[in-house]
C-alpha cells in the first residue's frame, strides 16, 4: 500500500518541486541590475583609463589598445558582433576624418544582443571611447570620467542583458552596444555611424548616450544623488516618461534638467554623440554629470570617480533600456 501510494502522488510532489524552484529561480531587472557594481567599474576603468592608454587619441596606439580590450571584454563575455564573428569594428578611413592635421584611420566598436521577438527593432546604448592623448611633456590625460566612465558603463550594461540572456530571460528588441571614437576631435564616429548604419535608423527605437557620470558637479555637492538629463524629451515624450517612471520605481536619482533650456549657452545637447542621432529623428538621452574641475586635464583620472553613484546612474541607463527593449509596444519620436 505505500508503494502503491508513493508510485500515485511522487509525480505530483516532484511535479510541486519542480514548480517551486522554477519560481524562485525566474529572476527580474532587479537581478540583472545589481550585477553593475561600483567594484567591476573600478576594475575596468583602472585599466581603461590607464596610463597605458595613453589618452586615447583617435587613431593613436593607445586608442586602439583601448578598441582591443572592449573587443576582448565582448569576446570573453560571449556577446557576440554585428558584423561578423570575432570582428566588432566598424572600420573608418583617414579619409573620413579629412580636414583634421595627419588624419588616421580609426574605428567604432560594436557589440550585439539579438532580440528574442522583435529583433529588428534596435535600442543603441553609446559611449564615446576616445579622449585627448597626451600633451607636449608626455603626460596622460587619462579621461575617467570622460568618457572612460560611460565606456566601462556600458560593459557592465552589457553583461548584466548576457546575463538575462544566459538565463533565457533575453531582451525581446535587440540592443546595439555602440562604442564610437573620434567625439572630442568632432564627433567622428557616431557620425560614421549614423551615415552607414549597421541597422537602418527608422528601425532604431532610441539612443542612450553617456558622456561623463562618474563625478559630481560642484554645483551639486550638497545633493550628489543626480544625474542630468539632456534631450529625453526634445523628440518623445514617451522616452521621457518611461526614464521618470523607471527613476521613480527603481533608482530614485534626482533627475536634473536645467541644460535643456532653450538658452543654455553651454549647448550640451550638440555636443555629444546623441546628437548624430537626435538629427536623424532617433529619440535619444543624454546621460551626463557636468563639468568639473578635472574637465580635459589631466587630473581627470580613475581615483576620483564616484563608483557607487556611478553604479547607480549606469543602473537607471539598464533600466530604461530594459523596459524599452521589453514592452508590448515601442516608443516613437512622438514629437516631430
Amino acid at each position: 500500500m505505500k508503494i502503491i501510494l508513493f508510485v500515485l502522488f511522487s509525480p505530483f510532489i516532484f511535479s510541486c518541486n519542480s514548480t517551486q524552484h522554477t519560481a524562485e529561480s525566474k529572476k527580474t531587472n532587479v537581478d540583472y541590475a545589481n550585477t553593475i557594481t561600483a567594484q567591476d567599474l573600478k576594475k575596468h576603468l583602472y585599466i581603461y583609463a590607464g596610463d597605458e592608454m595613453e589618452g586615447r587619441m583617435t587613431g593613436s596606439k593607445g586608442q586602439r589598445s583601448a578598441a582591443e580590450y572592449l573587443r576582448n571584454f565582448y569576446m570573453d563575455e560571449g556577446i557576440e558582433s554585428p558584423i561578423e564573428k570575432n570582428n566588432y569594428y566598424q572600420n573608418i578611413p583617414a579619409s573620413f576624418f579629412g580636414g583634421r592635421r595627419d588624419p588616421q584611420p580609426s574605428e567604432n566598436v560594436v557589440a550585439f544582443i539579438k532580440g528574442s521577438e522583435k529583433p529588428d527593432e534596435i535600442v543603441i546604448i553609446s559611449a564615446h571611447l576616445d579622449h585627448v592623448g597626451t600633451d607636449k611633456d608626455g603626460n596622460v590625460f587619462n579621461g575617467a570620467d570622460d568618457d572612460g566612465s560611460g565606456t566601462v558603463s556600458i560593459l557592465e550594461i552589457a553583461q548584466a542583458f548576457q546575463q538575462a540572456v544566459k538565463d533565457g530571460n533575453g531582451p525581446k528588441r535587440s540592443i546595439l552596444f555602440l562604442h564610437v571614437t573620434g567625439e572630442e576631435i568632432g564627433l567622428y564616429g557616431s557620425r560614421y555611424y549614423t551615415e552607414n548604419p549597421l541597422f537602418p535608423l527608422e528601425n532604431t527605437v532610441c539612443d542612450l548616450n553617456i558622456d561623463m557620470i562618474g563625478r559630481i558637479d560642484p554645483d551639486k555637492k550638497e545633493n550628489p544623488n543626480y544625474i542630468y538629463l539632456i534631450g529625453s524629451n526634445k523628440l518623445s515624450q514617451e522616452l521621457q516618461d518611461v526614464s521618470t517612471e523607471m527613476n521613480s520605481k527603481y533608482t530614485k536619482l534626482e533627475l536634473d534638467y536645467k541644460y535643456d533650456a532653450p538658452n543654455d549657452p553651454n549647448r550640451f545637447y550638440y555636443r555629444s554623440d546623441h546628437y548624430n542621432f537626435a538629427k536623424n529623428n532617433v529619440p535619444i538621452i543624454f546621460y551626463f554629470n557636468g563639468v568639473h574641475e578635472d574637465y580635459h586635464k589631466i587630473t581627470d583620472t580613475p581615483d576620483k570617480i564616484e563608483y557607487d553613484l556611478m553604479a547607480k546612474r549606469a543602473q537607471l541607463i539598464f533600466y530604461t533600456a530594459w523596459e524599452i527593449a521589453n514592452r508590448e509596444k515601442r516608443i516613437t519620436a512622438d514629437k516631430l
